[in-house]
């Protein structure tokens, strides 16, 4: 059966449909910034559609590729202007790991996430990751420690890759 809820945990890793999956993150989005009295700019709202495309995550320079196509301008603080904007505003995720960036799917909720990174071919699901988070800070404080922030991040494969390496 087709996944076509864009929060179903592995709906990057099924076949669904994507262009629901993005409107659906957009719609969201668009909603969140209106109710945090911002507002989603040309440059930000085709930022974020950028990253909406695909369930991977993009460098800052390869979205600056892809914004001075389109006019936008060539200047990395064009780039990076508009994703810590999507960042800050709870839009899109950085990833450490691979020093990139991916939409959010889940907009619409305050939520702490994991990300599961196929290594071969780069696509990437968000999780919810409360329950690791909570592990993590009580693990944590039994240590001494108070954990500020966190970023989970597992990379493997996902099953398409997974079934290619065992065949």
């Amino acid at each position: 059966m087709t996944q076509e809820h864009p929060s179903d945990a592995g709906a990057p890793f099924a076949p669904h449909d994507h262009a629901s999956c993005q409107s659906h993150a957009l719609t969201a989005a668009e909603t969140r910034v209106a109710a945090q009295g911002a507002r989603l700019t040309p440059v930000r709202r085709r930022t974020l559609e950028i990253l909406l495309e695909a369930h991977r995550a993009m460098g800052a320079y390869e979205v600056l590729d892809r914004l001075a196509e389109e006019g936008f301008g060539r200047q990395p603080p064009v780039a990076y202007r508009a994703l810590d904007f999507l960042v800050e505003h709870g839009l899109a995720h950085r990833l450490q790991r691979l020093n990139a960036f991916a939409a959010c799917l889940h907009p619409s909720q305050d939520h702490a996430p994991a990300f599961l990174i196929c290594r071969v071919c780069e696509k990437l699901a968000e999780l919810p990751a409360a329950p690791v988070r909570d592990a993590l800070t009580d693990v944590a404080r039994n240590s001494g420690f108070t954990v500020e922030r966190a970023t989970i991040e597992a990379v493997g494969l996902c099953p398409a890759c997974a079934a290619g390496d065992a065949a």
